[in-house]
């Protein structure tokens, strides 16, 4: 643990995920047991299974945040290409890792492993295995990025195998306040307090006739100081309008 913020960032892999016919589960976990941890989640990309694309999107984030992860394209089919798109980002190659195989081999028998189950024992040469309990074919990690499978139960177990290699920052905090006004009524007055506090995240959220105001930060006297003043503000807008009416 560190006093810093940490950032991550995920690329979500996969025809379909973009298509709509497999609903996505892994964004909500991942961003909810990194901030446990005090990780960030800080952008979301969404990739077809075109290596091309999963490069692009691999290199554009893994240089501005500290820890990458991917979910998706690394099992035995043809459309399974993530591990060599990975290998293509740091100039290295996909070769058998011997303790992949070894672990297949355990788990199904090595009678019964066929070309397309080898498949999945092909990681870049420079990557780490990540455990999988669930299934057995292995994620990698290779510097900051973590390579995860995309069926949810496998994603959280290869998850929880990477959790023990990151080291988590400044945890960031929420307060909620829930006001019977519109947003439109306190846009001002919020865009100002926003400007006083840069090193708190506010964001307005209606529901219903209502609206939700959210402030997140690492700095937790800074954020109920402007949680304090935003009540404030509202209470005089109330009374305002009572005396008005």
């Amino acid at each position: 643990m560190t006093d810093k913020i940490v950032t991550a960032a995920m690329v979500m892999i996969g025809d379909e995920i973009l298509s709509g016919r497999t609903p996505d589960q892994n964004l909500n976990f991942l961003a909810k047991n990194l901030a446990e941890i005090g990780i960030n989640l800080r952008e979301v990309r969404v990739v077809p299974d075109v290596e091309d694309e999963i490069i692009l999107a691999v290199n554009s984030v893994r240089k501005k945040f500290d820890y990458i992860f991917t979910s998706g394209g690394i099992g035995p089919t043809h459309d399974d290409i993530t591990s060599a798109a990975i290998a293509k980002v740091f100039n290295d190659k996909c070769k058998k890792n011997q303790q992949a195989v070894e672990i297949l081999e355990q788990k199904y028998g090595k009678e019964n492993l066929n070309e397309a189950s080898i498949k999945m024992a092909f990681v870049p040469s420079k990557s780490k295995l990540l455990d999988n309990p669930i299934s057995s074919a292995p994620g990698f990690r290779i510097e900051n990025v973590f390579v995860m499978a995309g069926v949810p139960k496998i994603f959280q177990a290869m998850f929880f195998a990477a959790k023990k290699e990151l080291t988590g920052g400044a945890k960031i905090k929420s307060r909620e306040i829930k006001v019977s006004l519109t947003e439109s009524i306190i846009a001002k007055s919020f865009s100002d307090l926003q400007q006083k506090y840069l090193q708190v995240a506010m964001g307005s959220y209606p529901f219903d006739s209502e609206t939700s105001l959210v402030f997140r930060s690492a700095d937790y006297e800074a954020m109920n100081s402007a949680v304090s003043e935003m009540v404030e503000i509202i209470k005089n807008i109330k009374n305002n309008a009572i005396i008005s009416s």
